[in-house]
């Protein structure tokens, strides 16, 4: 963000230091939200909660601590401010965080496919009409930024095995949070117990936040270690499959499995395991990808002459047509 920045006004455009420390504020804590293992349990710890809204209630909470000198860092997370290129940094589809995670991941994961010259394409940004632009000679360094990401999601973000995972988490948390509105006490620390017995859904209480910002991955991991001793056979096969990375067959398709091949493999994994409801082990998930979508926050292209076009409508670009196609994926696992 600090390099975007710097560029921006040495290519004269106008950010005051206010400005300035705003959008490093709004960039530093848009994702303060996230609670345990991020995306994957975003929904199953609080049901009907996004991470953003949380963020924005813990920004809320820091400016009254800090006098309300986050008011500015606010009001460029909520997308109101008049230059919304500021905005935009934070948040769209050619932002700092994407850039920065994109890079990062691909060089931890060894998916060289996925790695992209950020400083190239920071270098190629301009600002046109208040909005965030990229000159056209930046075109192809945008193109292999997109190309990256969706390389990223089909190599690693969609990687049968991860995915498996994450589903593996969130039933075991489904599991969990059944269990308990029958009266059943489940080991876990107090942070984690409140939002097993479910006392928050939706927008968070004030109580709720606090107790929210209490957990972290440990909370989570420890409940699963011990729930596997514990009597259920579901919580407790769930359990061991989680903590001895023992993760089922998996596979992720181009055509889903019917309803019916479905519903014969649930009554197979039913006798095996001597269960009611094979659902926590046998699912089918569609995944869809849009590597580029031209109606949310569109990457505008700036001309030497002036004009502004959307990136897909430049004669200089040949892959974002391509790029806007709904890849559709179907993952499925069975024990």
């Amino acid at each position: 963000m600090q390099k975007t920045l710097n560029t921006l006004k040495r290519k004269n455009v106008e950010i005051t230091a206010e400005e300035e420390n705003g959008a490093l504020i709004a960039i530093l804590l848009h994702d303060l939200g996230h609670g345990p293992f991020s995306h994957s349990l975003e929904h199953s710890i609080i049901n009907g909660s996004h991470h953003e809204e949380i963020s924005l209630r813990l920004m809320e909470e820091l400016n009254q601590i800090f006098d309300q000198r986050l008011d500015l860092a606010i009001q460029i997370f909520k997308r109101q401010h008049p230059k919304k290129f500021l905005s935009q940094l934070v948040s769209s589809q050619l932002d700092c965080d994407r850039m920065d995670y994109l890079k990062r991941d691909s060089f931890y994961t060894g998916v060289v496919e996925g790695n992209i010259n950020p400083e190239r394409i920071i270098s190629m940004m301009n600002v046109a009409n208040n909005e965030l632009v990229i000159e056209a000679k930046g075109i192809p360094s945008v193109e292999k930024f997109l190309m990256a990401r969706m390389f990223m999601y089909m190599q690693v973000y969609m990687h049968k095995k991860s995915f498996t995972a994450e589903n593996f988490l969130i039933s075991v948390l489904r599991r969990a949070k059944e269990l308990t509105k029958t009266g059943e006490h489940l080991f876990a620390t107090f942070a984690f117990n409140y939002f097993l017995e479910e006392n928050e859904v939706g927008s968070l209480s004030k109580k709720g936040l606090e107790i929210f910002t209490r957990l972290d991955d440990s909370d989570v991991l420890s409940a699963i270690k011990e729930w596997q001793f514990h009597d259920d056979l579901i919580l407790s096969k769930l359990s061991r499959n989680i903590i001895q990375r023992t993760l089922p067959k998996s596979y992720l398709m181009d055509k889903k499995k019917s309803d019916e091949e479905i519903l014969v493999e649930k009554n197979r994994v039913e006798k095996v395991l001597e269960i009611e409801d094979a659902s926590y082990f046998v699912e089918q998930t569609t995944i869809k990808i849009v590597p580029y979508e031209k109606s949310k926050s569109p990457i505008k292209v700036l001309y030497k002459n002036g004009e502004v076009k959307e990136i897909s409508n430049s004669e200089k670009s040949l892959l974002t047509q391509f790029l806007q196609q709904e890849i559709t994926k179907y993952h499925y696992h069975s024990l």
